[in-house]
């Protein structure tokens, strides 16, 4: 049986996080992933900042955003090889075989999809699910806890549309 860690442990590691975050000695903003996809496209095409508003605004937010999420996957890789050792590698999982198909062509072209929609309307909305849900809520941001709210709900009816069982 893994190992699994509590909620309780979960919400007050995330809370340290969010103070880290907000703290001059982090970042002295709130968390956001989102920005780190044009900045680094900017640092990939040699993007000027005095030439591109854009680059400009979020010269500052990408720099610390892609520490962050290397930090995000390195620290779930550690977790899940050696405290709750569970890691495992799977283009295709059970529930997708089970609700889908067992296409890998299927599965990356779907995620492809669903990851391109995603980063376009989280730049739409200004930002992503991790800025306007975690740095919003923790604030107590109305509009971060109706986004939230709207996430969880618009979650759960994607989920059970896109896996419905086959032949139901």
């Amino acid at each position: 049986m893994p190992k699994k860690i509590s909620w309780l442990a979960g919400g007050i590691l995330m809370a340290l996080l969010i103070l880290f975050a907000f703290s001059i000695v982090g970042a002295d903003r709130p968390i956001g992933a989102s920005t780190y996809v044009p900045y680094f496209a900017a640092l990939l095409f040699d993007l000027d900042p005095q030439k591109y508003e854009y680059a400009a605004e979020i010269e500052r937010a990408g720099a610390w955003e892609g520490v962050m999420l290397l930090g995000a996957f390195f620290g779930a890789l550690f977790m899940s090889l050696f405290v709750t050792k569970t890691f495992r590698f799977s283009i295709l999982p059970s529930l997708w075989k089970e609700r889908k198909n067992s296409s890998a062509i299927s599965r990356l072209l779907w995620s492809f999809i669903a990851g391109f929609v995603m980063i376009v309307g989280a730049r739409l909305a200004g930002g992503c699910t991790s800025g306007h849900f975690l740095s919003g809520a923790s604030q107590i941001a109305v509009s971060g806890l109706i986004f939230g709210g709207v996430t969880m709900a618009t979650l759960i009816i994607t989920g059970r549309l896109f896996y419905n069982r086959k032949g139901d």
